[in-house]
């Protein structure tokens, strides 16, 4: 039976990386995997359509798709739109919608790039991470929220942070078995300090983690991991976290990588259907311009493979192939050092196909 893929590209740089992933999705089809691929529009594409960021029928043909491969949103034309109409909705709305509360996102640095990185290559060569954030809860999606006005007429914004047990435990479980299969080592990450919802985060943590005995279970605040990031980021291996901190620290932890035109991630439901995406956004400053680097959607596919599609072997060959090619001096402009060639978005997907080929 075949497999049917969304292809989302979004806005921006979305459309041109997605266009080189597409071409990998090809590549396997063509060697025997069944693949049933159909694009749609989604973020500030969808609004140019549709008039709303998630159209009705791109919503459809998501929920009826094995998997979902996303480009990026957003852009400087639709900063205007209300809040609700905004690219960013779109995505949230997928998230929401699908039940999408489990994103992995691994920060991990090629030995080819360790001196892409703006640490030193003795603290961060042999970097392997995997931040596991809780996605459909917490601040970005607590009610209630808005913009009120108080009595004396002064203006104030508010957001609601809450986590109930049962969302906490399915993300630790999540990241307690991704923990289980690699270093058997799970950092939680809170604000138990200060935060109630912390509080309660590390009761549920630490109560799932007695059924994990093999795995070595410690807790560290949001602003120390933040700083240990950067000043000792191989001591850690899983981590999880709520939504808000997962964002920054995750995007923290992809500078350590060198580029974060380099790292895919992963969001899955209940039952491993996931969207895949680049960590990184629209980029309109280079859209069009054929200089963004394809990598992190191209390995958002390998990701695809391994967790939504049971293709193991075809994920380790996606990521082996990308190896190969940064081993060829093979660089788009993120990542460029002296001695490489440099090349455009297409050109560097057609490389990896020549890898894979």
């Amino acid at each position: 039976m075949s497999k049917k893929i969304a292809i989302l590209p979004g806005d921006g740089i979305g459309i041109e990386i997605v266009a080189e992933a597409v071409k990998v999705l090809e590549h396997l089809s063509s060697g025997g995997l069944d693949l049933e691929l159909t694009e749609a529009p989604v973020g500030g594409a969808g609004y140019d359509v549709a008039g709303k960021p998630l159209p009705d029928e791109t919503l459809a043909l998501v929920k009826a798709s094995d998997s979902i491969l996303l480009g990026a949103v957003g852009g400087p034309q639709y900063e205007t739109l209300p809040r609700e109409l905004r690219p960013e909705r779109g995505l949230l709305g997928l998230r929401s919608e699908l039940g999408l509360f489990a994103n992995l996102r691994p920060a991990i640095l090629y030995p080819q790039l360790a001196d892409a990185s703006s640490l030193k290559p003795e603290v961060v060569a042999g970097l392997d991470i995997m931040i596991v954030r809780e996605l459909t809860g917490g601040i970005y999606f607590g009610e209630p929220r808005g913009i009120r006005e108080k009595d004396n007429g002064e203006r104030e914004g508010y957001n609601t942070l809450v986590y109930s047990e049962s969302e906490v435990d399915r993300i630790s479980r999540v990241a307690f078995d991704i923990a289980m299969k690699r270093g058997k080592k799970l950092c939680s990450v809170d604000k138990a300090n200060v935060l109630e919802v912390s509080e309660l985060w590390r009761e549920v943590v630490e109560k799932v983690g007695e059924e994990y005995k093999d795995v070595e279970l410690s807790h560290m605040y949001v602003d120390n991991a933040a700083m240990q990031l950067v000043k000792w980021p191989k001591q850690f291996d899983v981590m999880v976290t709520k939504n808000m901190f997962g964002d920054i620290l995750s995007d923290a932890a992809a500078m350590l990588t060198g580029s974060i035109g380099m790292l895919p991630s992963a969001s899955l439901d209940a039952n491993s259907k996931g969207m895949y995406e680049p960590i990184h956004g629209s980029a309109p400053d280079i859209a069009g311009k054929g200089v963004a680097n394809p990598l992190a959607t191209i390995l958002s596919v390998a990701m695809m493979l391994r967790y939504s599609l049971d293709e193991p072997a075809l994920a380790d060959k996606i990521d082996a192939a990308v190896g190969r090619v940064l081993d060829k001096g093979l660089r788009t402009p993120d990542i460029m050092a002296e001695g490489c060639k440099e090349i455009g978005t297409a050109e560097m997907g057609d490389a990896v196909l020549v890898e894979l080929a």
